[in-house]
C-alpha cells in the first residue's frame, strides 16, 4: 500500500478530477432533487482543476500538498471521509474499518491489541476539522469505489499500476521481484483482484515477463505468474477477462505439464476457477488440459491430486470435455482410485458424470465397475457416495441385461438397492427405483 505522502501522477490525478467533475455535473442535470452536497462537492472539484493548472499540473499547489497525518486513515491512506473511533481509541475510516472487521480480524490494525468490542464511535471533532481543512484548500474527498472483492482506494490504484510498469520496463532482478509482489498483493489484498477490471493489459504484461530469456525458464518465476493468475481468478468478474487472453489457457496447461508440484496444483486451481465460466470451460477442454490434469491426478501430491479432481469434475459437466475425459481414460483412473481408497468421494462424482457418456458406461461395464460401485452402495459411506454410485450404476444397467442380473442377484441378497430407494436422495432414491423398475420388467419378459 502506498505511503501516506504519495499520490497519483499529475496526469492521472487531473483525469480523476475531469472524471469526477463530469460525474458530479451529470448528476445535477438528470436529476430534479439535487441534494446541495452535490453542487458543494462540484464547486470544490474546479477550484482542485483551477489550481493544479495554475501551478503547471501539479494535482495540489506546494502550500497544499502535505495533508496532515492525522486526517488518514491508516488502513487506506486517504483523507476520511467519516472517521469513527474504536475501543482502542484509534480513529479510522468507517468504510475500511468496518471490512476489517466484517473479514473476521478482531484487533486494531495499529497496536494490534484485541478489541474489547467492534462499536464504531463517530469521531465529530476530527470530521469538522477534515471538513474545515478541505474547503481551505479546495480539496475533494476521493470517492469510494467498492467493488465485487472490496474498497479500492486511489492509493491502491497508484501502486497497482507502479507494480505492472515495473514488471514491463525495469530489470531482470526487478521484474522478478514485482512479479513475486504482485502474487502476494493478490493473495492478501482484495481491492487489487478487483483491479484488473480496469487494467485488463497487466495480464498481457504479466506474462510478458516469460519472453525475457533469464526469466523464462525459472521455476519461481513461472510458480509465482501461475499463482498471480489463480489469485485474479478468484473474482468472478475476472474470469471472463482472464479467460479471454488467447495466452492464459496455454500458458497454464504448459505449467500443468512442466512445473514444479506446487506450480502444477496452483495450475489445476486457476484451471477449475476459471472454469466456472462456459466459454473458458470448453477452451479449456480443446486446449488440451485434459490428459495433463489427469495425470496429476494419478501421481501428484495429495493437494495436487485434488485441485486436479476439482478441475476435471467442473470440465467435465460439459458433454464435450465427457467424451474427451473417457478418451484420455479418465474411467479406469477413477475406478482404480475408488478400489484404493484414494479421494473416494471426488472420484464417485467424477465417474457419476462419464457414465452418462456412452463409451464412459460401456468402459465401466467391461470392467469391475458393477461389483465396485455395488460394494460402495452396501457400505453406506455417506449419502453423496451412494448417489454417485447408484447413478453410474443406473447408466450400466440401461444397455445391459447381464450386468442388471447382475444387480438382481446382489439386490435378492442384500436388498441394497431399495434401501437406497427408501432411504437416499432424491436423486439416490429416483435411480435406484428406475433400477428396481428395469429388473421388474426383466424378469415378467423372461417369465
Amino acid at each position: 500500500m502506498a505511503k501516506s505522502g504519495e499520490r497519483p501522477p499529475p496526469e492521472n490525478a487531473a483525469k480523476q478530477l475531469k472524471s469526477e467533475l463530469r460525474r458530479l455535473v451529470l448528476a445535477i442535470t438528470d436529476n430534479d432533487d439535487v441534494p446541495c452536497e452535490i453542487f458543494n462537492e462540484a464547486f470544490k472539484t474546479l477550484v482542485a482543476l483551477r489550481e493544479m493548472k495554475a501551478n503547471g499540473g501539479n494535482d495540489k499547489p506546494q502550500q497544499h500538498r502535505q495533508v496532515p497525518e492525522h486526517f488518514l486513515c491508516p488502513i487506506s491512506s486517504e483523507i476520511m471521509r467519516d472517521p469513527v473511533v474504536v475501543s482502542s481509541g484509534q480513529t479510522y475510516d468507517r468504510q475500511y474499518i468496518q471490512e476489517w472487521l466484517n473479514s473476521g480480524n478482531l484487533t486494531c490494525p495499529q497496536t494490534q491489541k484485541v478489541l474489547s468490542n467492534t462499536t464504531l464511535l463517530p469521531n465529530n471533532l476530527v470530521c469538522a476539522m477534515i471538513g474545515e481543512w478541505c474547503c481551505e484548500h479546495g480539496t475533494i474527498m476521493p470517492r469510494l469505489e467498492f467493488h465485487e472483492e472490496g474498497l479500492i482506494t486511489r492509493s491502491d490504484r497508484y501502486v497497482f499500476t507502479k507494480l505492472v510498469e515495473k514488471i514491463s520496463y525495469s530489470s531482470v532482478t526487478e521484474q522478478r521481484d514485482a512479479v513475486r509482489e504482485l502474487r502476494l498483493l493478490t493473495k492478501r489484498n482484495r481491492s487489487f483482484r478487483a483491479l484488473i477490471c480496469e487494467y485488463p493489459d497487466a495480464i498481457a504484461r504479466l506474462l510478458s515477463v516469460l519472453s525475457v530469456p533469464e526469466l523464462s525458464e525459472d521455476n519461481e518465476v513461472q510458480e509465482d505468474i501461475v499463482t498471480a493468475i489463480l489469485n485474479l481468478s478468484i473474482n468472478d468478474s475476472n474470469k471472463k477477462i482472464v479467460g479471454k487472453n488467447p495466452l492464459v489457457i496455454p500458458f497454464l496447461i504448459e505449467a500443468l505439464e512442466t512445473g514444479t508440484m506446487e506450480t502444477r496444483s496452483n495450475s489445476a486451481a486457476a484451471l477449475f476457477t476459471l472454469s466456472a465460466v462456459d466459454s473458458n470451460k470448453s477452451m479449456i477442454g480443446e486446449l488440451g488440459a485434459m490428459q495433463p490434469l489427469l495425470d496429476l491426478l494419478e501421481h501428484g501430491s495429495m493437494t495436487a491430486k485434488k485441485d486436479a479432481a476439482s478441475a476435471i469434475f467442473s470440465l467435465c459437466t460439459t458433454l464435450e470435455n465427457r467424451a474427451i475425459a473417457v478418451r484420455e481414460g479418465a474411467v479406469a483412473l477413477v475406478l482404480k482410485n475408488i478400489m484404493d481408497q484414494c479421494l473416494v468421494d471426488e472420484s464417485l462424482a467424477i465417474l457419476a458424470m462419464l457414465s452418462s457418456n456412452r463409451e464412459g458406461a460401456e468402459e465401466l461395464r467391461m470392467s469391475v465397475g458393477v461389483p465396485c460401485l455395488l460394494k460402495v452402495i452396501k457400505a453406506n459411506s455417506c449419502p453423496r457416495n451412494e448417489e454417485n454410485a447408484v447413478v453410474a450404476l443406473f447408466f450400466i444397467c440401461m444397455n445391459d441385461r447381464t450386468k442388471l442380473w447382475e444387480v438382481g442377484e446382489e439386490e435378492n441378497s442384500s436388498g441394497a438397492i431399495s434401501q437406497l430407494a427408501q432411504n437416499g436422495t432424491s436423486r439416490a432414491r429416483r435411480k435406484a427405483y428406475g433400477i428396481l423398475e428395469r429388473l421388474r420388467r426383466a424378469m415378467f419378459i423372461t417369465h
